[in-house]
C-alpha cells in the first residue's frame, strides 16, 4: 500500500521551501511512463505556475493541505472559472486542453494531482502566450484577485 502521511506532507512542504522553484513533489506512480500520473505537490505561495494546458489529458486536483486558487481561461486569456480549492471546493477536474493556473495560498500547502501519463514536459505551445514574460510576483498578484471575465492579457 502506498500512502502519504501528515509527516510526509510536512516534509514535502519543507523541501518546497528550500527549493529554488518553491515546489517539491512526491510521486505515487513508480515510472514517468506510468499511464496514470499520481503525485502530491507542495507549492509555496511565491512559486510560478504559468497558465498552461495539457492537450492529451484531463487533470484532477485536490487540496491535501492548505488552500489554492485555481483559474481556468479561454484562448484569449479571459478567466472562465475561479475556484478556491481547499476552502469551499475539495476537488476539481480540468478538461483536456483547458488553460489553467494554480496559486498556492498557504505556506506548506500540498495539492494532489492525477492525470494521464506518460509524463510529458509542457510544450512551448501549451504555455499561454499571454502569460509568458511575466514575473512570478506579477502573475501571482493578478491570480490572487482575478475574477471571472477579467483578462490576463494586461499591459
Amino acid at each position: 500500500m502506498k500512502k502519504l502521511t501528515a509527516n510526509d506532507l510536512t516534509r514535502l512542504g519543507q523541501q518546497a521551501r528550500q527549493s529554488p522553484r518553491l515546489r517539491a513533489n512526491s510521486n505515487l506512480h513508480t515510472e514517468l511512463s506510468d499511464p496514470i500520473q499520481r503525485l502530491a505537490i507542495a507549492m509555496e505561495p511565491d512559486t510560478l505556475v504559468l497558465p498552461h494546458r495539457h492537450p492529451h489529458t484531463w487533470e484532477v486536483l485536490a487540496a491535501l493541505r492548505g488552500c489554492f486558487t485555481v483559474l481556468t481561461f479561454n484562448d484569449a486569456g479571459d478567466v472562465t472559472e475561479r475556484v478556491e480549492l481547499g476552502e469551499n471546493t475539495s476537488v476539481v477536474e480540468i478538461p483536456a486542453g483547458g488553460w489553467h493556473a494554480v496559486l498556492s495560498r498557504d505556506t506548506g500547502a500540498v495539492i494532489f494531482e492525477v492525470k494521464h501519463g506518460p509524463y510529458l514536459p509542457i510544450a512551448e505551445a501549451d504555455v499561454a502566450a499571454w502569460g509568458k514574460n511575466r514575473s512570478a510576483a506579477e502573475l501571482n498578484a493578478w491570480y490572487a484577485k482575478a475574477q471571472v471575465g477579467e483578462t490576463l492579457a494586461m499591459g
